[in-house]
């Protein structure tokens, strides 16, 4: 066993109030049938069955506030927050898993296919959140956490526009 140096390649800063998180499961099937006319009747399809756990995490970008969306007079703020976003959305692999592999007869192995079965289960997942709300929830979800900051800070009232 050889240790290797760890290098950091770049360093960020974050400015997103990450507030919800989703976690999701799905089953993703995907099919691979024979390309050639003469493989549809003599071969079979080469086959990924997943079942696929995502997290979707969503928040909003405090970068994106400028000057103009907070308004102060007295001890109330007005702000203007920016739109929620989908922050992040990748499998949990500790908890992913390919339930069944079938390479057809007389085919080769398909080394893109599973590949390609977990990046749809993760655009399932991310479109599934959306659906199921987590906009709406990472939003309201902000506002409670800047209200209790900005109460925190001194503000009476905290409006958002």
């Amino acid at each position: 066993v050889y240790e290797t140096p760890v290098l950091l390649q770049q360093v960020q800063t974050l400015s997103e109030l990450v507030t919800v998180k989703y976690v999701l499961q799905k089953v993703e099937i995907m099919d691979s049938p024979p390309d050639s006319t003469l493989g549809k009747f003599v071969q079979d399809d080469n086959r990924v069955l997943l079942l696929a756990q995502g997290i979707v995490k969503a928040g909003i970008d405090l970068k994106k506030i400028k000057p103009a969306d907070v308004t102060i007079s007295g001890q109330t703020i007005s702000i203007r927050l920016p739109t929620p976003q989908i922050t992040d959305a990748y499998l949990d692999d500790t908890q992913t898993k390919v339930i069944e592999r079938k390479t057809g007869f007389l085919r080769a192995l398909d080394k893109d296919l599973e590949q390609t079965t977990r990046q749809n289960a993760v655009d399932d997942i991310r479109r599934a959140a959306r659906e199921n709300g987590i906009l709406n929830d990472a939003n309201e979800l902000a506002r409670l956490e800047l209200r209790t900051f900005f109460e925190q800070a001194g503000f009476e009232q905290v409006e958002f526009r």
